[in-house]
């Protein structure tokens, strides 16, 4: 993923940024504790993810899922899934793993939220065939779809089917730089039930907003193939308690790379701290080769 890629990551102040008023008010509405922690990465390509398949490997996806207990699908950005094609990828994976499909980018990109109810119906219908192993679909809008364009936005969320779980990433800085513009649609993300995706990445630090609008958080984590990529994993892990002791329902996390061969390592690392910290038992995913590097 090379969104927000920048030429020397080390003169990127990767502080996260304070919290919104309005997060603990969020978090305090979920009484029952944490639900899920999904943590994952963005494809289950083998040529991608150089060096984490064992050799003779005949299915990516069989093997991704016995090491993570999500993915997130970008797969369906680029192409229409069938149910047909969303069975297959439901039977290659245990009973508690989760998919978090992306919305075709017919809908986002292409017709830039209008004229878009059959494609919507379509791409629904397919991906509610996951069943128990939906996690949240999620709309990443283009970087030049505007404020000005929010009559769009706010239809589409209205007449969102409401049985599917559905987070949207912004991505125009306009969302982030006007205040009363942002707090306008968190609210209407927040009226209903819509999470407000936060991306951690080194040139895009407009998007690291710290809004939530649900009590879910839905984290797309780039990393910049640098040593500071895991000492920002661990300052997430201190935001994410804090997120959890204020009543943090559901954790999905996704580790993304601009040499994406590193996203399973910086996967691991967050799991294993998590692990210490939380006393959770997350499988820890393991590199098949030997001499994984960051770099």
């Amino acid at each position: 993923m090379k969104f927000g890629q920048v030429a020397d990551p080390s003169q990127i102040d990767f502080t996260l940024p304070k919290d919104h008023p309005q997060n603990k008010f969020i978090l305090n509405q979920n009484k029952k504790g944490l639900d899920n922690i999904s943590i994952g990465c963005a494809k289950w390509n083998k040529t991608d993810l150089k060096g984490f398949y064992p050799k003779g490997t005949k299915d990516e996806l069989t093997y991704y899922a016995t090491q993570f207990n999500s993915i997130e699908l970008n797969a369906t950005f680029y192409g229409m899934p069938t149910a047909e094609q969303v069975q297959t990828w439901k039977e290659k994976t245990p009973k508690d793993f989760k998919f978090f499909p992306k919305i075709t980018n017919t809908v986002s990109h292409f017709r830039r939220l209008l004229n878009i109810t059959d494609v919507v119906t379509q791409f629904a219908s397919a991906v509610l065939n996951f069943d128990e192993k939906l996690g949240m679909v999620f709309l990443q809008l283009h970087d030049n779809f505007k404020p000005k364009d929010y009559e769009r936005l706010e239809k589409f969320v209205q007449d969102w089917p409401k049985e599917v779980p559905l987070a949207i990433e912004l991505r125009n800085t306009e969302w982030f730089t006007d205040e009363e513009i942002f707090n306008t649609v968190c609210e209407l993300f927040e009226m209903n039930n819509i999470t407000n995706i936060i991306v951690d990445t080194a040139g895009r630090r407009d998007m690291l907003h710290m809004r939530l609008t649900t009590p879910n958080a839905f984290i797309r984590y780039v990393g910049a193939n640098a040593d500071s990529d895991y000492a920002r994993l661990e300052d997430w892990l201190e935001r994410l308690t804090q997120w959890k002791k204020e009543g943090l329902q559901n954790l999905y996390f996704f580790v993304h790379q601009n040499i994406e061969k590193a996203s399973p390592l910086l996967s691991s690392h967050l799991i294993q701290k998590m692990n210490e910290k939380w006393k959770t038992d997350l499988h820890i995913p393991v590199m098949a080769d030997s001499q994984p590097t960051l770099f």
